[in-house]
């Protein structure tokens, strides 16, 4: 009788975690027919698709790396600014624009990312809040190419694979979007499940033990800072294509501060918790605003309330026990 040694089975573990779970393909099928499903709610579905793109590229750095950042909406900011303009100074395919957006968008994250590598999270939180004020002032001062106040206007884009021409309800929008969602959910489980991955969790639970047992702390703060920008550029960029507009609010601290808020809904550190919290968070938006459109915020306010009272674990704990 023989027995693997302790580094084969944990590679083995990593393995059959990474492969995708029969549930989940479940889910993913769920996610791609809702385009079609519910095509009077096609622009609904297409805006919580980019939506949960954002919040998975925050709870990469939040929930898996521990990094705390409270202006996360830069990288999405430059995204949908960055493929708004080259539809409109460029070429107008979409994905071209969303190449250009994501490789633009890594670089930035990548001179970014030595800014977080030092200092507290309370440090983290105010220059990463200060790279967002940075974007938000730049896209407002320069309003000869961005628009301004104003905003970016006419971003006109061509049609996908050259033969999808986005319609007016909205329904090849939001196809193309959860498409992209659902591609990058099959990387990203990949990535969070690898040894590079199971480093992160390492470095976020202890940052000490990690370096003394040779992991390189700051090589892997940085590569997952750049990952993370590349899909919240990824993000962005789908809202400029899809709405043919990018304005100033991209950049707000209100973007940022949303999408912490889904992830405080749907849980940190689980891959499809920003799925979970940005469906649940625009759905109650999207009802809340149609009966109290002055007062809505109060009710998510009570609902943050009542999960910490009452404890996420106790309300997702079945979703979370079959984590990706």
């Amino acid at each position: 009788m023989t027995s693997g040694t302790p580094g084969s089975k944990s590679v083995l573990g990593l393995k059959s975690q990474a492969n995708v779970k029969p549930w989940e393909w479940l889910g993913l099928v769920a996610l791609l027919s809702c385009p079609w499903l519910f095509v009077s709610h096609a622009m609904l579905v297409n805006e919580i698709a980019i939506t949960a793109l954002f919040a998975v590229s925050l709870d990469l750095i939040l929930g898996y790396s521990g990094i705390v950042s409270l202006g996360h909406a830069a990288f999405f900011g430059w995204g949908s600014y960055s493929a708004g303009l080259f539809a409109k100074l460029w070429i107008p395919d979409p994905l071209m624009g969303l190449l250009f957006s994501v490789l633009t968008g890594g670089i930035l994250g990548l001179v970014f990312s030595l800014t977080i590598l030092r200092g507290t999270d309370l440090t983290r939180i105010m220059v990463t809040l200060g790279v967002s004020l940075i974007g938000y002032e730049l896209a407002n001062r320069l309003s000869g190419l961005t628009g301004g106040a104003d905003g970016l206007q006419g971003v006109l884009m061509g049609p996908v694979l050259g033969k999808f021409e986005f319609d007016l309800i909205g329904q090849v929008a939001a196809t193309y979007s959860v498409l992209t969602l659902v591609v990058v959910l099959l990387v990203l489980r990949r990535v969070v499940n690898s040894p590079f991955g199971v480093g992160l969790t390492a470095i976020r639970d202890n940052r000490l033990r990690a370096e003394s047992v040779g992991l390189s702390v700051a090589k892997r703060l940085m590569a997952v800072y750049c990952l993370s920008a590349c899909v919240a550029s990824l993000a962005g960029a789908l809202l400029a294509q899809t709405t043919g507009f990018a304005s100033l609010d991209v950049f707000s601290f209100e973007r940022s501060a949303d999408v912490m808020l889904m992830l405080v809904i749907g849980g940190a550190g689980w891959l499809y918790g920003g799925v979970v919290g940005a469906v649940v968070f625009k759905l109650i938006q999207q009802e809340l605003s149609s009966i109290t459109p002055q007062y809505w915020m109060f009710w998510i306010g009570l609902l943050l309330i009542i999960l910490v009272l009452v404890g996420r674990e106790k309300l997702f704990s079945p979703l979370r026990r079959i984590r990706p």
